[in-house]
């Protein structure tokens, strides 16, 4: 017999992914700190060392990531962080829609926009 998903299975279910993304974030930082106090790091004189240019961002990350640097390992807790809430919208509202609860589906269609705006605009001059 066909189990039918209930709030409260959507409930648990959310609630499991946050927690699950807020521990994946603070490891992922903890351990990018201990990688970072492992290789040390120092603060150059020049602040301007530091600039990258905006087109290189995503490339110079991943670039560090593949690297292990500890400070690449920071910034992705940051965006394992970042994202775990718009992870959660976007699962809310695939419960929505096995539910069929259509107005918090566009709800969450709502919000889920203006996050990608908010973003894309942070990339905008």
């Amino acid at each position: 017999m066909k189990r039918h998903f209930t709030d409260l299975d959507l409930n648990r279910s959310v609630g499991n992914l946050l927690r699950i993304g807020v521990v994946l974030s603070v490891f992922t930082s903890a351990a990018g700190f201990l990688k970072l106090f492992t290789e040390g790091f120092e603060m150059p004189d020049d602040y301007s060392a530091l600039e990258i240019p905006d087109d290189k961002i995503w490339a110079t990350f991943w670039h560090s990531l593949l690297e292990l640097q500890g400070v690449a390992i920071i910034q992705l807790g940051i965006l394992l962080l970042i994202f775990t809430p718009l992870v959660r919208i976007i699962f809310a509202m695939i419960g929505y829609m096995k539910e069929k609860d259509y107005t918090y589906v566009i709800v969450s269609l709502i919000v889920l926009a203006i996050m990608l705006v908010s973003f894309l605009m942070g990339f905008a001059h």
